[in-house]
Order: structure tokens, then C-alpha cells, then sequence
């Protein structure tokens, strides 16, 4: 018997297609004609083909956030998904308690980005904030503003409690649709708490850690906000990442035509990286 489909559901989603039409695609399509473009005034642009792309991908400051910002992403991946998966794994199962732990958990989540900067400047500073004022109690020489390895320890520490909760509620709910039925067949085995993990929970965990990395590090890696606010880029160009880089050449210098064949190569490097991943994940799991 022939199953009958009823085409007209299509024209339910047809909104969403005419918001991502506008939202996405024109903005891109807009970017592409600025890249292939000098633009010397409202009205005046002059066709250059590629020379912005060979100029972009020629540039070694270009070369220099790229190597920042693919170290950022890495060592923040390397920190947040096991303290993640840590803290999935130490929260109560079901009771208020395991409520009371959930709200906690995304009160980070809920602070915009802008704040987030503005909190963590006042808080990292060594005269009035608690976090830099312990520190230098502690014996270490520590300024955000005038070190580099300050620096770049407040922005990731910073990122950290922004963002781990993300990563811890995901596991979680990867945990929570794990059947009580494996629990009952590893005690009845006698499995160790690390035998349960390695062999249950982090194989039921595997597509939402995927997800989970996936996220992290595409807003990692577009990280802007955070940065600007708590440390402008600097000290020098120590924090100046991809996104810093092609705002202060498309903003500051007003350089459109260059700034979007560089938004162009960003955007094309994240498609590739995430397309790479997500290959890799899906076939071993």
C-alpha cells in the first residue's frame, strides 16, 4: 500500500527559508561582492578580482592571529570538555538537589558577553579585584593589562566559567538517557566506577560530546567580545585573535573590501576545521 504525502507541510517551514534567505544568505552574498571589490566610496567601486585574497592570505598578522586563535581554541577544548564531563558526572542524578545544581549551572550562560568582559576586568584587577588582588597576595606578579601570560591566563580562566556549564549540561543530558538497565548489569558484573564510564557512559556520551566540541569551538574561535573588553587586543598584539584583527581593519581603517575577503577566509576555515571534525567523530562512533 503507497503511503500518501502531503507536500503542503513544506509550506509551513517556507517562513523559516525566507528569514534565513534574508538573515544569512544576503548579508553573504553582500560580503562576496565587497571582496572582489575596492570600495572607494558610496558610489564608486572599482573591481580587483582576487587581490584582496592574495593580500589577506599573504599577510603575516593574518598569520600570527591565526596562530592565536587556533592555540585558544585548542587549550580552552583541552580545559573545558574533561571539567565538563567532570562536573556531569559529580552532579545528582534526580531530587532537588540535582534541580538546584542545574540553575547554578546556567547562571553563566544567561550573563551576555559584553558584561561577562566588564565583570572579569573590575574582577582580574590587582587593586580592587578579588581574583587579581589574590593572586599578587599570593606572591605572583600579576597584571593582565602589561603581561602576556596574564593575559592570556585571565581570558582563559575567564572563558572557562563562562562557558563549562555549557558543556557539563550537555553531557548531562547525554547521561540522563542512559537506561538504569546498564547500571544494573555493571553491578551485577561488579564493574568499576571506571569500567562504567569507559565503557558505558562515555560511548552514550560520544554524539553529544561531538556537539558539545563542535559549539565550543566554533564560538571560540569567533570569540570577540570577551577579549576586546578585558583587554583590547593587547598587551601589544599578545590577544589580538582573528575576529579583533578583521574588526579593526573593516571598522578602524574602514578597509571593506579587505576586511571582507579576510571574513571570507575566516568563515571558510571554520566550515573546514568543523566539516573535518564532524567527519572524523561521526565515522568512529
Amino acid at each position: 500500500m503507497n503511503k500518501t504525502v502531503n507536500n503542503k507541510a513544506w509550506f509551513l517551514v517556507l517562513p523559516v527559508f525566507i528569514s534565513v534567505a534574508f538573515s544569512a544568505i544576503m548579508p553573504l552574498m553582500t560580503v562576496v561582492n565587497y571582496s572582489v571589490q575596492d570600495i572607494l566610496g558610496p558610489d564608486q567601486r572599482v573591481f580587483v578580482g582576487i587581490e584582496w585574497f592574495q593580500e589577506v592570505l599573504g599577510d603575516g598578522d593574518l598569520h600570527d592571529a591565526l596562530i592565536r586563535q587556533i592555540l585558544y581554541s585548542a587549550i580552552i577544548l583541552a580545559i573545558e570538555i574533561p571539567l565538563g564531563i567532570a562536573i556531569a558526572l559529580a552532579l545528582p542524578i534526580r531530587g532537588w538537589r540535582s534541580s538546584l545544581a542545574l540553575v547554578l549551572l546556567a547562571l553563566p550562560l544567561l550573563i551576555p558577553w559584553n558584561v561577562v568582559g566588564t565583570i572579569w576586568q573590575i574582577f582580574a584587577r590587582g587593586d580592587i579585584g578579588l581574583f587579581g588582588y589574590a593572586l599578587n597576595q599570593l606572591g605572583l606578579d600579576y597584571n593582565y593589562t602589561q603581561g602576556i601570560l596574564a593575559a592570556w591566563f585571565t581570558i582563559i580562566t575567564m572563558d572557562v566559567w563562562h562557558w563549562t556549564s555549557l558543556v557539563a549540561l550537555l553531557c548531562y543530558a547525554g547521561l540522563k538517557s542512559i537506561p538504569d538497565a546498564y547500571y544494573q548489569a555493571a553491578r551485577i558484573d561488579g564493574a568499576s566506577r571506571w569500567a562504567v564510564f569507559k565503557t558505558i557512559q562515555l560511548p552514550k556520551m560520544r554524539r553529544v560530546l561531538a556537539i558539545a566540541i563542535l559549539l565550543r569551538f566554533m564560538d571560540s574561535f569567533m570569540i570577540y567580545t570577551e577579549p576586546f573588553v578585558l583587554t583590547g587586543g593587547g598587551p601589544g598584539n599578545a590577544t589580538t585573535f582573528l575576529s579583533i584583527d578583521l574588526v579593526k581593519l573593516a571598522l578602524g581603517q574602514f578597509d571593506l573590501g579587505r576586511a571582507a575577503a579576510m571574513s571570507m577566509v575566516y568563515t571558510l576555515i571554520i566550515l573546514a576545521v568543523c566539516w573535518v571534525f564532524w567527519a572524523v567523530a561521526t565515522s568512529v562512533s
